[in-house]
């Protein structure tokens, strides 16, 4: 089949989507499958990873008009719904969603949230690349607890206020040592965090996340949050907020929620005093994007 991505893969310190695009491009083209990035002659199946423009100026509109003309199949993967600041991305999805053949939710959480219940739809959960279910080891916790995260976006919504929070605490207490790998907002800055900029390198990534004990993630509002996977898949059971959309999906039975920054510290204890059993949840953690790309080459070939 010709099948047609509206996202090109990117190199660098990108978000899982990029990632996605990469390993699905690479899973379609060992595959047999023709793949193209722009609308050109004979395409089967049109795969929208995000409805607004891409670097071509192609958008949903134009995937509707090659499908009306041609015939081509429409497949919808709802990667972004525009919580985080983006609101006319919601609209758009809502819209869309409308004409497509076929829709991937990468949560149950981002399902509702559209309020999509046509049948046409799935939902497929993201998966981490498998090098960081690679370094993942079952140790035992230390008496300083080391947490970690990790974000490539400077969006409000990925929780820096608790962050900060976790710093500031850190100045009177040495039981909990923290790092933060990745972007932060402008005139932000750690006093007491091992702070690492972002990087590209996922070998690096997963070597660094799999040496600490906890993962924790104050992000709101996640469709398909990566992160965490990221996190569960080095083996370290993960705190997260009790708004974080798919994160509540991907992590319910695999760590604990908090809704304020005390309930965070909480968090912290009780995963303390029962780590054994918290860091066996995570290591049972086997998902990886490779299982998600054969899910989405299955349906592709089924529609």
């Amino acid at each position: 089949m010709k099948i047609y991505l509206n996202r090109q893969p990117v190199q660098g310190p990108w978000g899982g989507g990029n990632k996605t695009v990469t390993k699905l491009a690479e899973f379609l083209t060992r595959s047999g499958h023709d793949i193209c990035y722009r609308l050109e002659k004979n395409i089967d199946i049109i795969f929208c990873f995000d409805p607004r423009p891409n670097n071509f100026g192609e958008s949903y509109q134009n995937f509707l008009n090659y499908k009306n003309l041609y015939g081509a199949k429409l497949i919808q993967r709802v990667g972004d719904v525009g919580t985080h600041n983006k609101p006319q991305l919601t609209g758009l999805v809502k819209q869309t969603v409308c004409y497509s053949d076929h829709i991937i939710f990468p949560s149950e959480w981002a399902k509702e949230y559209i309020n999509y219940n046509a049948k046409n739809c799935s939902v497929i959960h993201n998966g981490p690349l498998e090098i960081f279910h690679e370094y993942k080891r079952n140790k035992k916790l230390n008496e300083t607890v080391n947490v970690i995260t990790h974000h490539w976006s400077t969006n409000s919504k990925k929780g820096f206020q608790y962050y900060r929070l976790l710093d500031e605490y850190m100045d009177k207490n040495e039981n909990i040592n923290f790092t933060f790998i990745g972007r932060t907002p402008d005139n932000f800055y750690f006093k007491n965090v091992d702070y690492v900029g972002p990087t590209g390198d996922d070998q690096l990534m997963a070597k660094k996340i799999s040496e600490k004990d906890i993962y924790l993630t104050a992000s709101e509002e996640e469709a398909g949050a990566n992160h965490v996977l990221e996190g569960l898949a080095s083996g370290l059971p993960v705190i997260y907020h009790n708004n974080g959309g798919s994160i509540n999906n991907y992590c319910h039975d695999r760590g604990l929620e908090y809704a304020t920054f005390d309930e965070l510290l909480l968090a912290i204890k009780k995963i303390r005093e029962d780590y054994s059993n918290y860091k066996e949840k995570a290591m049972g953690y086997t998902r990886t994007i490779n299982d998600v790309v054969k899910e989405y080459g299955q349906l592709i070939y089924e529609i």
